[in-house]
């Protein structure tokens, strides 16, 4: 049974305010549009807050082939309260506060039940699958194994921020990566998911050496836990961390994504290293070409590692280690911004990105 709907704040019933865009690469805009119903099985969230990430700027240039139909509303990284929920929903109820992880996975593949979401062959991600969260309402698929319930210590700005940033850290360094206490860590690029990575790594014992181009992006590593950084403007990034740790370090990590910095990144590693790949390379910009010099791969006897997101079921374990202090992404939180101002902030980000994490508050 569908619960009752109610406008949100400040729009007409049935109607929301959201970000869209007509055309890839089109001016982003405001918009009100009808509020989103919830599908079977689905449930629709009002938005407390939202990420502003760079995969959403690839979305909106046209790098993701996901988004098929435009116009279109992004954003990805999202928590908030449930609105309504669809037939058959029986665990996610009106009112719970919740936090989504971007692959939400379809709960009955192989995949799905062996803990495994994050590769569901039948995943859906909001912002690109279909429409996302910069928005006062998205709309989601199969509630009941994909919403999170928010323990109350936990703000919706720090669950937001979560998103595919720091889940996709979490995961990958402590899990894929398997980074124990001792070992030394360099992570390339020091945006979110990167500083999160940083975060992480330090959490699990390791040493950390963080490396990038922006000096305010190099401070935030070090108020994270990094032990060392590289400015990565003044030459060969992997010669500065070698010249720190000459064997080489035990885990090497792309968190930006570039075929420049995953080539830095594993020439940096020590014999029998690993190496973890979490930033994106979409095809539209890297086409055909290598991005990991696959002879010091054999050479070395490197482990190549990908990690894609993390799925529901992880998630209490993130939240139980952010509820203790173990870890405290709000601290990565540098800029909130309004739904007003998160057309702009899009726009901008092709000329760059801001250190640390925006979340907007709609």
């Amino acid at each position: 049974m569908t619960a009752d709907r109610h406008a949100p704040d400040g729009a007409a019933p049935g109607r929301m305010r959201a970000v869209r865009f007509d055309a890839f690469g089109a001016a982003p805009y405001l918009a009100s549009i009808a509020s989103p119903e919830p599908v079977p099985g689905g449930a629709v969230i009002r938005v407390e807050a939202t990420g502003l990430c760079r995969s959403d700027w690839h979305g909106w240039q046209g790098h993701d082939p996901d988004i098929s139909s435009l116009p279109h509303t992004p954003g990805h990284e999202f928590a908030g309260v449930v609105s309504a929920v669809g037939a058959g929903v029986r665990r996610v109820r009106v009112g719970d506060r919740v936090v989504m992880p971007f692959v939400c996975g379809c709960g009955t593949c192989d995949w799905c039940r062996s803990g495994n979401a994050q590769v569901c062959p039948s995943q859906w991600q909001p912002g690109f699958n279909g429409p996302g969260s910069f928005a006062e309402e998205v709309a989601v698929p199969n509630a009941d194994f994909n919403a999170v319930l928010l323990p109350d210590e936990i703000p919706s700005e720090v669950a937001a921020s979560l998103g595919c940033r720091f889940a996709t850290a979490y995961r990958g360094v402590a899990d894929v990566a398997a980074v124990r206490p001792g070992e030394t860590v360099a992570v390339f690029g020091c945006g979110g998911v990167g500083l999160a990575a940083v975060m992480v790594a330090a959490s699990r014992g390791a040493r950390v050496i963080a490396v990038d181009v922006r000096p305010g992006a190099l401070e935030l590593a070090r108020a994270s836990g990094a032990a060392a950084t590289v400015d990565a403007t003044l030459g060969d990034a992997s010669v500065a961390v070698r010249a720190l740790e000459p064997a080489g370090v035990d885990v090497s990590v792309d968190a930006l994504g570039s075929a420049a910095t995953a080539g830095a990144a594993v020439r940096s590693l020590r014999i029998q290293g690993r190496h973890l790949q979490l930033g994106l390379l979409p095809p539209a910009q890297v086409g055909d070409r290598a991005t990991v010099p696959m002879h010091t791969v054999i050479g070395r006897e490197l482990r190549v590692l990908g990690s894609h997101g993390m799925g529901a079921g992880d998630y209490p374990r993130l939240l139980a280690d952010i509820a203790s202090g173990l870890l405290d992404p709000g601290r990565l939180i540098t800029r909130r911004i309004s739904l007003e101002e998160a057309p702009a902030a899009l726009a901008a980000m092709s000329e760059g990105t801001e250190p640390g994490v925006t979340v907007i508050v709609p």
